[in-house]
């Protein structure tokens, strides 16, 4: 991520932050402005005020520290910035915090980032106005058990796991749907994570009849893993999660290599404009600026429709409709969740993961 070059912009976008317009909407961005998160709330105040400018709307960037108290804090700041809306929240320290006062105060709060299931639960239940723009928990296996029912279906099929808690976690929700509906993968394992070769498991998934693997794990022992099956002649074709959009090192990644993964944002049609926009101007579209450059244009124009509507509420707004935005077409459930599962299948081409077009044969 390349912070150095987008920080001018940054400065004036962040400068421009509470100045009024004679018409727009105001919207409040919470993100990190300093301490461990720093960079990525940059992203988030990039984006978002980014889309803000465009739009002629009004942006209060309120400070997110990533503590209850500090949630509570940001959630009076925006009151009394008048904000209408609400994006960004990085943390759940920070909802958890926020959304009480928020909903006193009908200001709907948008996530780009935080996934608790629980914590939608709770919001759900209490009336609290929580929208994830961010996939939740259960998305990245929901993905995966879809692609294996569709695609690896009739294969010999192997999970494995790293035997950290997403890893196990993730294996074990596939594994479990997968017995629902009959499918027994011959083989099963946790493996040691951070070696520098896994000859012993690629043999033992040779000897199982695997040809289709699942690896709940990171990126680089996926890398040592596929590396040492093609040295010993084993036919594998291999897929991970999310945690596979990392640094291709030290092993590089082989070509084919797939994983379940959230697409890069700036590679996708409904970008190019923005991208185009945001690299004139200086910002490089990674990280969390395009979610965050959505996050504002959903509240932009379901704050425009409410203002149309007789001044019905936001949080009524933002259920059920389809919002255009730099990463597509956006709309939220009852649930208050995406309704499109926004992992992909992605396969690994030259540099860069891009969409499986076909079935892996």
């Amino acid at each position: 991520m390349n912070v150095l070059r987008r920080l001018p912009l940054l400065f004036v976008l962040l400068s421009a932050a509470g100045s009024s317009h004679a018409a727009g909407i105001r919207i409040g961005v919470v993100a990190p402005q300093d301490g461990n998160f720093a960079t990525l709330g940059a992203e988030i105040t990039a984006g978002a005020n980014f889309e803000i400018q465009a739009q002629k709307d009004t942006a209060t960037v309120v400070d997110e520290p990533c503590t209850e108290d500090g949630g509570r804090a940001a959630a009076e700041a925006l009151i009394a910035a008048k904000a209408q809306i609400a994006i960004g929240f990085l943390c759940t320290e920070t909802l958890e915090g926020a959304l009480p006062r928020l909903k006193d105060a009908g200001i709907p709060a948008i996530t780009v980032s935080v996934r608790s299931r629980i914590l939608m639960e709770d919001a759900l239940k209490n009336g609290l106005p929580l929208f994830r723009l961010a996939p939740m928990d259960s998305a990245e296996a929901a993905m995966a058990i879809s692609t294996i029912l569709k695609d690896w279906a009739g294969e010999p099929m192997a999970l494995i796991d790293d035997g950290t808690i997403h890893g196990r976690e993730l294996v074990g929700a596939i594994r479990n749907a997968l017995e629902e509906k009959g499918l027994k993968p011959v083989f099963t394992d946790t493996y040691r994570p951070g070696q520098e070769q896994q000859i012993a498991l690629v043999r033992r998934l040779k000897k199982a009849g695997a040809t289709r693997v699942f690896v709940g794990g990171d990126r680089s022992d996926v890398a040592v893993i596929a590396r040492d099956a093609k040295n010993e002649n084993i036919p594998l074709t291999l897929m991970g999660g999310d945690a596979m959009r990392a640094a291709d090192q030290p092993v590089p990644l082989l070509e084919g290599v797939q994983a379940i993964a959230l697409p890069d944002y700036a590679s996708l049609p409904a970008a190019q404009s923005t991208a185009q926009a945001m690299r004139a101007g200086g910002i490089e579209p990674d990280g969390y600026i395009l979610p965050a450059a959505a996050a504002a244009q959903v509240a932009s124009q379901a704050a425009e429709s409410a203002k149309a509507d007789s001044n019905k509420p936001i949080a009524d707004k933002l259920v059920g409709a389809a919002f255009q935005t730099a990463i597509g077409s956006i709309t939220f459930g009852q649930n208050h969740e995406l309704t499109e599962n926004v992992y992909r299948r992605l396969e690994w081409r030259g540099n860069a993961f891009a969409p499986v077009t076909t079935p892996s044969n």
